[in-house]
């Protein structure tokens, strides 16, 4: 899977697993379990545009010459209570917190 990079599939949360992630983390909100095979489509949907991205700016930093091999994820981990120093100025601005925060570590090839 791509958490380990052994692969190029991810593991994506069934919409059970997101429903109970959502209680576990108290984060409901007015979501009902009904709705998280949309929620999920979303989701993934966010996750693999994300990764275009992040490969859209490593193709850019190595004008695609990458030594020691493409660039591959090495971890991914959602941090649903902790604000990264951005989202801590938007608040600061009059923007809402955001739903969620995920950290990324990618192995740039070397």
């Amino acid at each position: 899977d791509k958490e380990d990079g052994t692969s190029q599939t991810w593991l994506y949360p069934s919409p059970q697993m997101f429903w109970n992630s959502l209680i576990r983390k108290d984060k409901v909100d007015g979501a009902k379990e009904e709705d998280m095979d949309v929620v999920v489509s979303v989701h993934n949907n966010m996750n693999e545009r994300t990764w275009n991205e992040i490969m859209k700016w490593e193709e850019l930093k190595s004008n695609g010459a990458y030594l020691g091999g493409p660039p591959k994820l090495l971890r991914f981990e959602g941090k649903p209570y902790d604000l990264s120093i951005k989202a801590r100025i938007k608040m600061f601005f009059g923007h809402p917190a955001p739903f969620d925060r995920h950290d990324w570590w990618v192995d740039q090839g070397g």
